[in-house]
């Protein structure tokens, strides 16, 4: 397995956090690593989406998990390997909203797979939080 996570904390409401990540259509305006986005259904527990990130092949992948407010797990199954990323809204002692996004990399290929393809998958995660926690302060 591999696996990595980041996160940041922020001022805003997780009410405001949640807003933006349950509209997936406008991913792509706070998210630099999607160019387009191709969403299936509703933000529920099985709806499929087709990302694109920038000058890159299209990503089909589906929500697995929801706790309204708290969380969303979506997935890329590859057949030999899955890819799991956790994004989580947590309160702090201080009365901030930590943003935690958590990826990780299973199944039988995920030994190789993992160091080559989770820190692309992941690089922009500091820079997406960050404009994600900048977004719902506004």
């Amino acid at each position: 397995m591999w696996e990595y996570e980041h996160s940041v904390e922020t001022t805003a409401a997780r009410e405001a956090l949640w807003q933006h990540w349950s509209d997936m259509a406008t991913w792509p305006q706070w998210n630099a690593g999607i160019e387009t986005i191709d969403v299936e259904g509703p933000f529920a527990v099985g709806t499929a989406f087709t990302m694109t990130p920038p000058g890159d092949e299209p990503i089909r992948m589906r929500l697995v998990e929801i706790k309204p407010g708290e969380s969303f797990t979506d997935e890329m199954d590859a057949g030999d390997f899955v890819v799991r990323t956790q994004h989580r809204l947590e309160p702090t002692a201080t009365g901030l909203t930590r943003i935690v996004y958590r990826t990780e990399i299973t199944g039988e290929a995920a030994g190789h797979i993992g160091p080559e393809l989770g820190p692309q998958i992941t690089a922009d995660f500091p820079e997406v939080l960050a404009a994600l926690a900048k977004l719902a302060e506004g």
